[in-house]
């Protein structure tokens, strides 16, 4: 791209179950500024979407996707077991976003302290039109830990190679 561009990255997340770890990773990426980030609100503004259908939330996440050119999935204990984050995965590659997996449940959550049991990211995130499963391993570009590879340091890297590898 070209310098001084900000990149566009949608986050992909369960708020039911890590949005006080996406916040870590968010309040990191509010330090680099050389990406624009799209998908993150507060829980009650997601629920007050949620509330109106789901129809409602699938437009937001098509808006939000607009533009992007990688998807980041914050990879807690269910997060792919989500539909609106399968949803969220499907969309991106049907875009040709890269994806980008981070396992974030070594974060502790900013409440209880606690961590929490590792994604199995050999998980189906829909089906093939005949009616295969579709894995999410099979479409991550890369996957990494947050805290075990040091996101705070590696994440912009980690986009922009899965970036420039799919040609965004």
């Amino acid at each position: 791209g070209v310098i001084g561009m900000a990149r566009k990255v949608f986050y992909s997340f369960c708020y039911g179950d890590d949005i006080n770890r996406c916040m870590v990773v968010r309040n990191r990426w509010v330090t680099y500024g050389n990406q624009i980030q799209s998908g993150i609100i507060d829980k009650a503004e997601f629920e007050k979407i949620k509330r109106t259908g789901d129809q409602a939330v699938y437009r937001w996440i098509n808006k939000q996707l607009e533009g992007t050119s990688v998807t980041v999935v914050l990879l807690g204990t269910n997060t792919l077991s989500r539909k609106f984050v399968q949803y969220e995965i499907c969309e991106s590659i049907k875009r040709g976003n890269a994806i980008v997996g981070i396992h974030i449940n070594n974060i502790r959550d900013m409440l209880t302290g606690q961590v929490s049991a590792r994604c199995n990211i050999h998980s189906a995130i829909g089906e093939y039109n005949d009616g295969t499963p579709a894995y999410f391993d099979s479409f991550c570009d890369e996957i990494h830990d947050y805290v075990n590879e040091n996101g705070y340091s590696n994440l912009n890297s980690w986009v922009e190679n899965a970036a420039r590898r799919k040609g965004k």
